[in-house]
């Protein structure tokens, strides 16, 4: 089993390698569906990471290993870890990893910022050891409208972003505030949670400045 697994995760890193160029700067955008591009036409042009890559332009390669309805909690109701999108995130060797999880984690019956916290924490260090030179921008989740399929905006504010924040300090990671970001613009989020095309390029031109400083 160990040898067929072993064999799948090279197969895999053989792949996403033949996608870039060998000089590119690799960047894996790791989050939920408002990373996977929910609810948008053309996901592959239009979600906030093919945004980001058009924005840097040559000599930057952006995937994007975004997995709706994902948690970071490792024992909430869809954690990321179980989903093909991390494997293959870690088999793709990034340069620099942007991380917007925890949107799905402010379920109110789910929540809980220590288990948070510690599932992220073993995020970083699962990402470190496999490329320990990466660079990790922590994402601030983006404001919820209104309460959604149990997502409540409070949570975020007072729970995830607090923990976030925390964790990037005891990290020395820098903060994306996609929170801001987003709070002017509450009418591109389509659905109450999910950012439209309009929303996508927002978040996109904002983490851009981030990796070009």
């Amino acid at each position: 089993m160990k040898n067929i697994i072993s064999s799948s995760l090279a197969a895999i890193t053989v792949l996403l390698a033949s996608c870039a160029k060998q000089d590119d700067v690799r960047i894996a955008c790791v989050g939920d569906s408002i990373t996977e591009g929910f609810g948008i036409s053309y996901q592959s042009y239009n979600s906030y990471p093919a945004r980001l890559d058009s924005i840097l332009g040559n000599g930057y390669d952006v995937l994007n290993f975004g997995r709706s309805a994902t948690t970071m909690m490792q024992d909430g109701n869809f954690p990321y870890w179980s989903a093909k999108e991390f494997n293959n995130m870690l088999a793709f060797h990034a340069d620099i990893h942007v991380i917007m999880l925890g949107t799905n984690d402010a379920k109110l019956f789910q929540w809980n910022a220590e288990k948070f916290s510690s599932s992220y924490q073993a995020m970083i260090d699962t990402i470190r050891s496999v490329n320990p030179k990466t660079k990790i921008f922590l994402c601030h989740c983006i404001p919820a409208r209104a309460e959604k399929w149990e997502i409540t905006d409070s949570v975020i504010t007072n729970g995830v972003n607090p923990c976030i924040d925390a964790l990037a300090q005891n990290n020395n990671l820098p903060v994306i505030d996609m929170y801001e970001v987003m709070k002017p613009h509450m009418d591109l989020i389509l659905d109450d949670i999910h950012p439209n095309p309009a929303g996508t390029k927002i978040m996109a031109s904002a983490i851009a400045k981030h990796i070009n400083r």
